[in-house]
């Protein structure tokens, strides 16, 4: 179990519905948003229909197994979450050699010295220029006696929409980008989360909607979830019983939702370790159970 530390958060208030979504933006990349307001990523979908499918869908993720933040402070001594990197124009860069080549951009990749690397097999690296205003996202990071490599590679214009070559990966299994689906201490801190959040399944249909471009599944079963799919938090769900951090949580999956992205654990959401979480607060999102989803019918979105 991950491990648990009490870091109080100070100040957090619930930003009113009101008004145009904020573009997110990073801290240490101020000039750069993540994605125009036009992607899929911070586009609301609390307007759109229910699919048609969706009971059969959240059942087969699971009616009553309740969300997990995998993401916090520190698990087994590690950072634990998905951490991002900010660079420079200035960073040194570096050609890779990667397992899957015919679906990684070549690059090159600007790679700090200090390089964050999640921890675990997934190794993920997330890289902002903050200069140039590129995301360089990278799978299965590691240095060697010969240079660095990794699984996969994917290089992303954030002041831009497009998508993955279809039936390409990135870094993720969906060919999706990681960075503006975390969820991040910076946001709740000022109290709102302006886009849709990244998750997990165990099971995935052998098959990808828009956004995704790829698939990692050979099970045929329609009531899978095929990669790409948005789910979203049911309106007439109750938060006030929730912390402010978590309710802010809570608020972006009833507007945004969140979208498969990856196999894994069952309503795994994932974020940015920040040793200003405070764990306990994070895992009263327990209490929420796949049953309190619903399957957003995406169609209208641009597909491509």
């Amino acid at each position: 179990m991950k491990g648990v530390r009490a870091v109080l958060v100070a100040g957090v208030v619930l930003a009113s519905s009101a008004g145009a979504a904020t573009v997110p933006h990073l801290p240490g990349a101020p000039a750069c948003p993540l994605f125009p307001a036009s992607n899929v990523w911070n586009k609301r979908v609390d307007t759109l229909p229910v699919a048609t499918n969706s009971a059969a869908i959240i059942g087969s993720i699971g009616l009553e197994t309740g969300l997990h933040p995998d993401f916090g402070t520190v698990w087994d001594g590690h950072p634990n979450g998905i951490p991002y990197t900010i660079a420079s124009k200035k960073t040194k860069r570096y050609r890779l050699s990667f397992l899957y080549a015919s679906e990684s951009d070549k690059g090159p990749y600007p790679i700090p010295a200090n390089v964050k690397i999640e921890a675990g097999s997934d190794r993920h690296a997330l890289i902002v220029d903050r200069d140039r205003c590129y995301l360089y996202e990278l799978y299965a990071l590691q240095k060697t006696t010969k240079g660095w490599r990794a699984g996969s590679g994917a290089i992303w214009n954030l002041r831009s929409n497009k998508l993955r070559p279809k039936s390409w990966t990135s870094a993720d299994a969906a060919g999706l980008p990681i960075l503006p689906g975390l969820v991040r201490y910076d946001e709740v801190a000022r109290g709102q989360i302006d886009h849709a959040l990244r998750f997990t399944v165990e099971n995935t249909r052998n098959t990808y909607i828009y956004p995704a471009r790829h698939l990692a599944s050979d099970q045929t079963d329609p009531n899978l979830p095929p990669m790409g799919l948005r789910v979203r938090l049911r309106a007439d769900f109750d938060t006030s019983g929730f912390p402010r951090p978590v309710r802010i949580i809570l608020t972006a999956l009833k507007r945004y939702g969140m979208i498969v992205a990856d196999n894994g654990a069952n309503w795994y959401i994932s974020g940015a370790p920040d040793r200003r979480w405070n764990d306990n607060l994070l895992h009263t999102l327990d209490r929420v159970k796949g049953a309190d989803f619903e399957v957003v019918d995406t169609s209208s979105l641009r597909s491509g």
